[in-house]
C-alpha cells in the first residue's frame, strides 16, 4: 500500500521545490553529458537567481575524541538547512545514498537532496535524517 504524505509533514517543502526547480532549469538549459563541475557551477547560478543563500563545497570535519579523523565536502548547503549532493549518472548507486546518509548523520541536519543529471533528465531523491 502506498504511503500518503501530507505537504505539512514534509521538511522544508517550499525550499525543496525551489532547489529541485533550479536543477530542472540547469538540465533544460545545458542538457546531459557535461562534467559534474559544470552542473555545480550552473546550479550555483540558478540558486543565486532565486536569491537562495548557499555555501559551495562546504568542509565538514569528522571527529573522534575531539581529533579530526577525516573530512567531508558537501556540494551545497542551502539556507543552512538542506544538503545538496550532485551526481551525473544514469541512476543513483548505493554508494551515493550511503554518502548522503553519512552527511546527514554527521551533521545532524534533517534533509538532503541527491540530484542526478541523467541521460533522461533530472532525478531527485529527498533523504531525511530520522535521528
Amino acid at each position: 500500500m502506498p504511503v500518503v504524505v501530507n505537504k505539512k509533514d514534509l521538511l522544508y517543502p517550499e525550499l525543496s521545490y525551489q532547489i529541485v526547480g533550479c536543477a530542472y532549469d540547469v538540465f533544460n538549459e545545458i542538457g546531459f553529458g557535461h562534467p559534474e563541475k559544470f552542473y555545480q557551477r550552473a546550479l550555483a547560478e540558478a540558486l543565486k537567481s532565486k536569491k537562495l543563500s548557499f555555501t559551495e563545497q562546504l568542509y565538514f570535519p569528522v571527529k573522534f575524541n575531539e581529533k579530526v579523523i577525516g573530512k567531508m565536502y558537501f556540494d551545497f548547503l542551502v539556507e543552512e538547512k538542506v544538503i545538496i549532493e550532485l551526481k551525473k549518472n544514469s541512476s543513483f548507486s548505493k554508494q551515493n545514498i550511503d554518502q548522503v546518509n553519512q552527511y546527514l548523520k554527521t551533521t545532524g541536519l534533517k534533509l538532503a537532496i541527491l540530484i542526478n543529471f541523467s541521460p533522461t533528465g533530472v532525478i531527485c531523491k529527498r533523504m531525511v535524517n530520522e535521528i
